[in-house]
């Protein structure tokens, strides 16, 4: 038994440590994965930041290049006849170097409404027709109208003047260019002047979105890539397949406009999708190859008019959305160090609380070793009190009945009348103990008899033949129920008159079971009945009572796998029933 219950103890200990580290460990996790979503969201809004200035910084490089590309159209302008057919391929590729640019270019329009790339210091772009060009030929026309460009694209507008953004060329798919336009009527062609990507993209390989990102990352071991995308076209690449099957990438549609695209996902084309539509931060945990990520993707909206960014209609975007993909495993180091830490502790608490638990339950079992030793002497006592008393009553009866006999001769009632209720109560007590079988129970239904007597309460007892000889350890126990269950009963029958003090106890032990029942008086029965009489801290007595006797009962009965019945007998009789296997 006592093994049993050292096991049982080092089995709750155990668990209780599972359980804990269990708990520590989600909580742990959730507080660890939202402190590194609100360190990404800090994080996304400071890149935000840099890279709105980064890439206004790109645009203004960009318009710079624009302006410089209308003031070589002006210097062309003047430097070539105004009628195009008296300008030679030869002159432009002359003035292309003169003017340190890539080429030059004239377009002519033909009576067809078409537009030809007439002239050019590039021979692969000769007589090439513009009108598949959207929405570039669009304005080619607006320009010949010299109305002002009013379709709403990407690129800058000045007097006679428009340039593009950065884009493939569409007669060279290899190259990439900026192209400038330029008609102010003096001349019968337009003026084209560009150049190609190397300037722009030593300017961002010096200070733009790419260098950004591999700094921040450099910066922050926790940062596996940083990248901006195209909300429309992501994530498949945006091309033109022309008339002839070549296939025609476009620069401002490209899927991924900024920074590297290594950690792929399924999930990234709907949470991007879900970002930008939504106005709102997107989160996802997932394991990419041998890499545990964290990605974030948070929807920015340009603070400037126009973004080299368009969707697959050539209209331009509002905004776009970066992507932060983060190392997870991170989190889960921070978290198996916070586990080891926890379980060291726990071990060090748990060598410290063991000894102190062993102290404490030893404590008890003296203590319940103590009650048992009280029970066994007072039963001892009681039973010694009892061969006393009857001894006393053989050797007293002759003299009794003598007294009785002069008494009634005497005719002196009234002391005959005290002196038989002597000798009558002496013999009940003696009767309580012979007919209730456990001394320590009669004891306490001895003293409750004082007990009523002083209050004068009617207390009715038939306690016949509970031994309790399978409880003998348990004894106290069973008193502290009937004797709560008694007090319950004086103390609602103290609150009514004289005439309505009474309690009834009936108590029997019989086919393996306890039967306790007290019944008292009550005033409303039937309401009393639906109070939550067995709950912690309920009473109705006021004053100082804190409600705990009841409670008690109810504890003690369950321990003992018993089961507790209240009823109403009457309108004003209340009934409580006790059963208990022994």
């Amino acid at each position: 038994m006592q093994r049993n219950v050292w096991y049982m103890a080092i089995s709750t200990i155990v668990l209780l440590v599972i359980i804990n580290n269990c708990v520590y460990f989600f909580i742990t996790r959730n507080m660890l994965v939202d402190q590194l979503d609100k360190e990404l969201q800090v994080l996304g809004k400071q890149i935000e930041s840099s890279v709105e200035q980064t890439r206004m910084g790109s645009q203004m490089f960009e318009d710079q290049i624009g302006r410089e590309l209308r003031s070589a159209s002006i210097a062309a302008k003047y430097a070539l006849n105004s009628d195009v057919e008296q300008v030679s391929n030869g002159r432009l590729t002359e003035l292309a170097k003169e003017l340190n640019i890539e080429h030059i270019t004239l377009l002519k329009k033909q009576d067809n409404k078409d537009i030809v790339l007439y002239r050019s210091s590039d021979p692969t772009q000769l007589m090439k027709s513009t009108r598949e060009w959207e929405p570039w030929f669009r304005i080619f026309q607006e320009l010949y109208e010299m109305k002002g460009i009013s379709h709403e694209w990407v690129g800058m507008t000045l007097p006679f003047f428009w340039s593009g953004p950065y884009e493939v060329a569409s007669t060279d798919y290899e190259k990439i260019y900026k192209w400038g336009y330029f008609y102010d009527g003096t001349t019968n062609y337009m003026i084209d002047p560009y150049v190609d990507y190397e300037v722009l993209a030593k300017y961002n390989q010096e200070t733009g979105l790419d260098r950004l990102f591999e700094n921040l990352k450099a910066a922050n071991n926790s940062i596996l890539e940083i990248n901006i995308v195209n909300p429309d076209t992501f994530p498949n690449d945006s091309v033109t397949v022309n008339k002839d099957g070549s296939i025609r990438e476009h620069v401002v549609q490209r899927p991924v406009l900024y920074g590297s695209y290594q950690y792929e996902s399924s999930y990234d084309e709907q949470d991007v999708k879900k970002a930008y539509l939504n106005s709102e931060n997107v989160s996802r945990e997932e394991k990419l190859g041998n890499s545990h990520t964290y990605k974030m993707f948070i929807p920015v909206e340009a603070t400037n008019d126009k973004i080299a960014i368009v969707d697959e209609d050539g209209d331009q975007m509002r905004g776009y959305v970066l992507v932060i993909v983060s190392d997870y495993s991170l989190i889960q180091e921070q978290l198996r160090e916070s586990i080891v830490r926890v379980a060291l502790i726990t071990i060090m608490v748990t060598a410290i609380m063991l000894p102190i638990v062993i102290t404490v339950m030893r404590y008890f079992r003296r203590l319940r070793d103590q009650a048992v030793q009280v029970a066994q002497d007072t039963y001892i006592e009681e039973i010694n009190a009892l061969f006393q008393s009857i001894r006393s009553q053989r050797h007293d009866f002759i003299n009794q009945v003598q007294t009785i006999h002069s008494l009634t001769k005497m005719k002196m009632y009234d002391e005959l009348e005290k002196f038989t209720e002597a000798i009558a109560g002496e013999i009940h007590y003696v009767n309580d103990f012979i007919n209730i079988g456990n001394p320590t129970v009669a004891a306490l239904v001895r003293s409750k008899i004082s007990q009523a007597e002083g209050y004068k309460i009617d207390f009715v007892r038939d306690v016949k033949g509970v031994n309790l000889h399978a409880m003998a350890g348990k004894t106290l126990d069973i008193n502290r129920i009937l004797g709560n269950l008694i007090d319950n009963a004086f103390d609602e029958v103290l609150k009514h008159h004289e005439q309505y003090r009474k309690v009834i106890l009936y108590g029997r032990e019989q086919d393996g079971m306890l039967y306790l029942k007290v019944t008292n008086y009550c005033a409303d029965a039937n309401g009393t009945i639906k109070s939550p009489l067995f709950a912690m801290g309920f009473t109705s007595k006021g004053g100082e009572h804190q409600g705990l006797g009841l409670s008690i009962v109810s504890n003690l009965i369950k321990q003992y796998k018993g089961e507790l019945e209240v009823s109403a007998v009457d309108e004003h009789y209340i009934e409580f029933l006790v059963v208990i296997p022994v």
